[in-house]
């Protein structure tokens, strides 16, 4: 029994100037109580932005969706990327014992330096990655202000 105790020093953090040093402890401890792990936050669309001289290249990880669960608009800058995961069937003589996978609604949104046109605009889905071209609307540009 002697062997499972742990020493503690309270004053240890704050000797160290580093109150908050196991604040993430607490909360990790905190998630992990049975009673809130379904309350995880949702995992979000990542994205990956690069641009050359006549359009913005997008990659977004959108992993375990079907293509046609995917939708995609574009309003003058403002890109907006959306995702249905849907839960798969399980036969009823099984019995869940972990899940952590998440099914729902996925929504990422962001805004561009330059207005983007719609009607070039291509996507491309492969392998749980969404890859968007959008071509730069010519004469949007934002102007650079001189500092006076």
């Amino acid at each position: 029994m002697a062997n499972n105790l742990l020493r503690v020093d309270p004053f240890g953090d704050v000797a160290r100037f580093d109150p908050l040093h196991s604040l993430e402890d607490i909360f990790r401890d905190f998630r992990m109580m049975p009673s809130l792990r379904n309350l995880e936050a949702e995992p979000r669309i990542r994205v990956d932005v690069s641009e050359t001289d006549d359009a913005y290249l997008v990659k977004a990880e959108v992993p375990g969706v079907k293509k046609s669960d995917i939708k995609v608009a574009i309003d003058g800058n403002q890109v907006s990327i959306s995702a249905e995961v849907r839960k798969e069937e399980e036969k009823k003589s099984r019995s869940t014992v972990r899940t952590e996978r998440y099914y729902g609604q996925h929504a990422r949104s962001f805004s561009l330096p330059q207005e983007v046109d719609d009607t070039k605009s291509k996507a491309e889905y492969r392998d749980g990655i969404l890859e968007l071209t959008l071509p730069k609307r010519p004469g949007t540009g934002g102007r650079q202000l001189t500092i006076q």
